[in-house]
């Protein structure tokens, strides 16, 4: 710990040695009287004061926690010297919040002090909580010990997941099993139609009924279930904030739900983080496939950067074929709007949900202002309207909206698009 002198100290040495230049100047003996009991008072503080040793203690009950929960944090401390008060500060990094960030409390010699501090996950991401500044008196207050500590533990804070009841059907589904029923035929149990037997068939396929009203004997036909490669592309070039909201909570929320909710049915996901800094994770199934994501959605922010970036800098492999696209974007870079319309080009089944900026501008302050405003709005339309020409499905989503009803809107307009050549 660095010592300092106090206010205090100080003080008593300008009385002691006013008293004595006094005394000298002055030939008033009386003087310098006055003055001893301040310079004994310095003599035997100076000379009792010892330099404490610490033996600090510091923990989190847990280093995962959601976002809007409450993480403890305990600190306990050994001195070997009486410490009252020693000041305490935890100093929070942007994301955390705690009404009792500074406190005080006394340590006694062979009782270490105790002290809780509850840490409020206002936002997502990951955090190292444990950057301490001690400050503490000697006895007598002259003087003060400091000490920075970098004890910090690791903390995670999950998004909230946004509550998806259905998901996107694929255009194609892939070779092995799943839980998505195709749109080819063979063996499967959802019914697609009966057909004349032919030789190798099994018994079993036979359908009595239809052969009975029938010359010869039908076989029905069914969907085969399979498995769907979902890609999450994760625009981070861009976002609009309003206080501690912006369109990138958003759009981490929803590609954390519904990389979940593909998961739980067998469905392999992967993720393209496509910003200033990109990322990405290769498809795969499984738990450990879902903390791999929701890990890599903590790490993402929004990363400076003038350089032009394609869909071409993406790696092959994070992109198999007849893989469904899912773009979260709000729409504010070229860049990532060309890439998404590259993606079409390139054959890919895309479907965007617009992370809309909107809602987190500030009031407009003037009629021209909001007429331009008006005139940005419009040309966002003209965009949206321009990839559901190209056959890509585009729903807007908004802050306090639910994320299904997003969803359900691509999947009405899914269901009614013609296919489109891009």
């Amino acid at each position: 710990m660095t010592s300092s002198a106090t206010p205090k100290l100080r003080a008593y040495v300008l009385l002691a040695a006013a008293g004595l230049l006094a005394a000298l100047v002055l030939g008033r003996p009386e003087l310098a009287a006055l003055a001893t009991p301040f310079a004994a008072w310095l003599a035997l503080g100076i000379g009792l004061a010892r330099r404490p040793e610490l033996d600090i203690r510091y923990q989190l009950d847990r280093e995962r926690a959601l976002q809007g929960e409450r993480v403890n944090a305990s600190i306990e401390i050994e001195s070997d010297v009486a410490l009252q008060p020693l000041e305490l500060l935890l100093r929070l990094p942007a994301g955390l919040a705690s009404g009792s960030r500074a406190l005080a409390l006394h340590v006694r010699v062979g009782e270490p002090g105790r002290v809780g501090i509850a840490l409020d996950c206002k936002r997502w991401g990951g955090y190292s909580v444990g950057d301490l500044q001690l400050r503490a008196r000697d006895r007598f207050g002259l003087r003060a010990y400091d000490e920075r500590l970098d004890l910090r533990h690791p903390l995670r804070v999950y998004p909230r997941e946004e509550t998806v009841r259905s998901l996107l059907a694929p255009a194609e589904t892939q070779a092995t099993a799943g839980n998505e029923v195709a749109r080819a035929k063979g063996d499967g149990i959802e019914f697609a139609d009966i057909r004349p037997f032919v030789p190798g068939d099994r018994v079993r396929r036979i359908n009595w009924r239809a052969s009975a009203r029938r010359p010869g004997l039908w076989v029905n036909e069914s969907h085969p279930e399979r498995n769907t490669d979902v890609i999450i592309f994760l625009d981070s070039f861009a976002e609009a904030r309003h206080g501690a909201t912006g369109t990138l909570d958003l759009a981490v929320r929803a590609a954390g739900a519904l990389a979940a909710r593909y998961l739980r049915r067998s469905d392999r996901v992967g993720l393209v983080s496509f910003g200033g800094v990109l990322r990405w994770l290769e498809p795969s199934m499984g738990s450990v496939q879902h903390y791999r994501i929701v890990d890599a959605l903590l790490d993402t922010d929004i990363a400076l950067s003038y350089a032009w970036k394609g869909a071409d800098v993406i790696p092959p492999r994070t992109l198999p074929p007849q893989a469904l696209v899912i773009g979260l974007t709000p729409l504010l870079d070229e860049r990532s709007i060309v890439a998404l319309l590259d993606l079409r080009a390139r054959g890919f089944d895309l479907a965007i949900v617009d992370v809309s900026p909107l809602p987190f501008l500030p009031p407009a302050r003037d009629r021209l202002e909001r007429l331009s405003r008006r005139v940005w709005a419009l040309r966002r339309e003209v965009l949206r309207h321009e990839y559901q020409q190209l056959g890509v499905a585009v729903a807007e989503w908004r802050d306090g909206e639910a994320l299904e009803q997003a969803v359900e809107e691509v999947r009405r307009f899914r269901r009614s698009a013609r296919a489109v050549r891009a």
